[in-house]
C-alpha cells in the first residue's frame, strides 16, 4: 500500500468551497442583478430611441432627467446584488480574468448602461445647449456615482475565505473569541473544528494522551490535487475502508482540503482496527 502524504507545501486554498445554500443563494441574487441590468440598459436603450427622434430637441428635460436616474437606480441595485452573490459564492484569485470580471462586473455594467446614451447627448448639435448641459452634467455624476458604488474595493475570495476558516477553525478549537468567523466561512470552520474535536478523542493512547489530529482518506484519482467527489477520513490507514487502496495522510483541514469532508461514522470499530481505546 503506498501512501501519498501532503507535504509542508501542499496547497490548502481550494480547501473552502460554497455550500448548496450559499450557491443557491447566490444564483438567486445573480438572477435579479441581471434583470435589473437589463433594465438598466433597456431604459438606456429608451433614451437613445428618443433621443435620436429629437424628442428633447426643444424641452422635456425631465424626462430625459428621469430616465437618466432611472439607469442609475437600476444599476446600482445590480451592482449590490452582485456584490452579495459574490460574497455567498466568490471567484478563486488563481483565475485572474475570471475574478477581475465577476468582481467588477457592477461597475463595467454600469459603463454600458450610461457611455451610449451621454456620447449622443453631447454630440447632439439640435438639443437646446442650455438642457444639454444640465443632462449631461446630471449624466456624469449619475455615472460616476453608479461606478463606483459598482466597483468592488475589496472582493471576496475562495483563498481569503481558506484563511479565514481555518483561523476560525483554531479559534474555535482554541476557544479564542471568533474573529474570523464571517457567516461566509463559519459553519465549515465549526465543521473543521468539530471533526478536529472527534477525531482527538477517539485517537488517545499512552503516547498521545490528547489524541492526534491526524486522518486518512483515498487519494484523489490520476493523482489530482482535489477530489471531484466527497471523501471520507479515517482514524488510520489499517482500517478496512482503505485496505488495498492509495491512501493520503492529514489534518483534518487539509483532508477538507482535498474533498474529504466526512468523518468516518464508523468510530468504535476504526478505534479497535487502529489499536486505540475504545470511547465510552
Amino acid at each position: 500500500m503506498t501512501d501519498n502524504k501532503p507535504t509542508a507545501e501542499t496547497d490548502v486554498t481550494k480547501a473552502w468551497q460554497a455550500s448548496q445554500n450559499q450557491k443557491s443563494s447566490a444564483k438567486k441574487l445573480r438572477i435579479f442583478a441581471a434583470l435589473s441590468w437589463f433594465i438598466a440598459i433597456g431604459t438606456e436603450a429608451a433614451g437613445i430611441v428618443l433621443l435620436l427622434k429629437n424628442k428633447f430637441d426643444e424641452g422635456n428635460l425631465a424626462l430625459l432627467i428621469g430616465l437618466l436616474v432611472g439607469i442609475a437606480i437600476f444599476a446600482v441595485a445590480g451592482s449590490l446584488m452582485w456584490k452579495a452573490a459574490n460574497k455567498h459564492d466568490p471567484a478563486s484569485k488563481a483565475e485572474k480574468f475570471k475574478f477581475f470580471v465577476q468582481n467588477q462586473l457592477g461597475a463595467i455594467i454600469t459603463v454600458i448602461a450610461f457611455l451610449p446614451l451621454l456620447a449622443l447627448i453631447f454630440m447632439d448639435k439640435d438639443m437646446d445647449p442650455k438642457n444639454k448641459k444640465i443632462a449631461g452634467g446630471v449624466g456624469l455624476a449619475l455615472a460616476a456615482l453608479a461606478t463606483v458604488i459598482g466597483v468592488d474595493f475589496s472582493p471576496p475570495s475562495t483563498e481569503q475565505y481558506t484563511v479565514d476558516m481555518n483561523t476560525c477553525a483554531a479559534q474555535i478549537k482554541a476557544n479564542e473569541p471568533t474573529t474570523a468567523c464571517s457567516p461566509e466561512v463559519a459553519a465549515q470552520a465549526q465543521d473543521i473544528a468539530k471533526d478536529s474535536e472527534t477525531v482527538a478523542a477517539a485517537t488517545k493512547d499512552a503516547d498521545n494522551p490528547n489524541g492526534r489530529d491526524v486522518v486518512y482518506w483515498i487519494a484523489p484519482k490520476d493523482g489530482t490535487e482535489k477530489s471531484a467527489y466527497t471523501l471520507v477520513f479515517h482514524l488510520c490507514e489499517d482500517v478496512s475502508a482503505l485496505r488495498g487502496k492509495v491512501v493520503n495522510e492529514g489534518s483534518v483541514t487539509e483532508a477538507y482540503a482535498q474533498n474529504a469532508v466526512r468523518l468516518t461514522k464508523q468510530i468504535t470499530m476504526e478505534q479497535r482496527q487502529c489499536g486505540f481505546a475504545a470511547s465510552e
